[in-house]
């Protein structure tokens, strides 16, 4: 069984080098010399890797992928978002210190501002439409938030779903929570509109 280490999935602390990133950048560029036009989505710490592989693929001359859809995502891993503390209480599953614990394992002691590591704080221009979901009950409310602002004032197609009680990835309910239902009932109606007729990778 493949058991993932530091190394594999953040920063590694002596070259800075982001195997996580580039990792996903070597397969977006598979799937665009396959022609295909390609979707991304990610959850939490993944909706944050999407964003980070959108700002990798621009910095590389690439295309942008058709649009990407973010539940939940983790974009801000020096933990500045007052919802870190104040939606403490709320959310079942993270507080802050499981949250910082979370960031040192990812950024190995590099600058948690790199915008590939905290990509709400990059300069957003021209990235691919963006449909962000979050639950108001979790202490990354504020990542989707701010993102979403940031992203309009660089004038990104952004669309904000912010569900009122629902915890951290509340999709993974779906068949349980209405609220699971319809959110991925618009994120598929999202990834339609901006695909039209043409196949996804």
């Amino acid at each position: 069984m493949y058991r993932p280490c530091r190394w594999s999935i953040g920063w590694h602390r002596r070259t800075r080098s982001r195997p996580a990133v580039d990792d996903a950048i070597a397969a977006y560029k598979e799937l665009l010399d396959s022609g295909q036009k390609v979707v991304l989505a990610g959850d939490s710490a993944g909706g944050g890797l999407a964003l980070a592989l959108m700002l990798a693929a621009r910095r590389a001359g690439l295309p942008q992928p058709v649009a990407t859809v973010l539940y939940s995502p983790w974009t801000d891993v020096s933990l500045s978002g007052g919802s870190v503390d104040s939606r403490g209480d709320f959310d079942p599953l993270f507080s802050r210190a499981q949250m910082a614990e979370s960031a040192e394992w990812y950024v190995g002691g590099q600058d948690p501002l790199d915008e590939l590591a905290s990509p709400l704080f990059a300069e957003l221009t021209g990235l691919a439409p963006l449909l962000i979901q979050v639950g108001s009950a979790e202490v990354l409310l504020d990542d989707s938030l701010r993102l979403a602002v940031r992203a309009a004032e660089a004038e990104v197609d952004v669309s904000l779903d912010v569900i009122a009680g629902a915890p951290h990835v509340f999709q993974y309910f779906t068949g349980f929570l209405p609220e699971a239902d319809e959110a991925l009932e618009r994120a598929a109606a999202f990834v339609r509109r901006r695909l039209g007729d043409q196949p996804v990778g």
